[in-house]
């Protein structure tokens, strides 16, 4: 009888054993599964404040360009493109990393048409850095993303500098 309840115990618990098992493995597996989700982090998350970042970047790069550029067309002085740079950094100092890019392309040079085209390159490399980066972060096409917003500030400072050319050559 007692050699029957023994082989009974030793039964059951083969079968807790094997039953366990199952459980076990499953637990591995959630493990291994839990440690590969903590490895691939999802920035999607956090895109939002990122795309509000360089979005207002890319807002203060292109208002003081197109701010310098309307003053450029009709004044040919540098001190009031510098002034007028620096008013608009000011006013607009949440957009501050983007609008010192401009100021600092136009302020050493002296000739009318350089400084121009200084402030268009210089605007049109951090452009493309910030079309780039936002396309980076937002897991976007990078080339697409950056055309659109090259093409975006390209248009904010023609539109500004040909109202402003046309305003000011006329007398108003």
């Amino acid at each position: 009888m007692a050699s029957n309840e023994e082989s009974n115990n030793t039964q059951q618990e083969s079968k807790f054993t094997l039953s366990m098992n199952p459980d076990m493995e499953q637990q591995q597996i959630s493990l291994d599964h839990q440690q590969v989700e903590e490895k691939e982090f999802d920035y999607s998350k956090r895109s939002q404040w990122l795309r509000a970042a360089v979005l207002g970047a890319n807002d203060g790069l292109v208002s003081t360009a197109s701010l310098m550029m309307g003053i450029g067309a009709v004044k040919k002085d540098i001190k009031v493109m510098i002034l007028t740079g620096f008013a608009g950094l000011v006013a607009g100092a949440s957009f501050s990393v983007g609008a010192i890019v401009p100021l600092l392309a136009a302020s050493f040079i002296r000739d009318y048409k350089v400084r121009i085209g200084a402030v268009v390159a210089a605007v049109t490399i951090a452009l493309m850095v910030f079309g780039w980066l936002g396309a980076v972060l937002g897991k976007a096409p990078a080339i697409k993303s950056s055309a659109r917003v090259l093409f975006g500030g390209w248009l904010a400072m023609a539109i500004t500098y040909g109202l402003t050319k046309l305003i000011g050559s006329s007398g108003l």
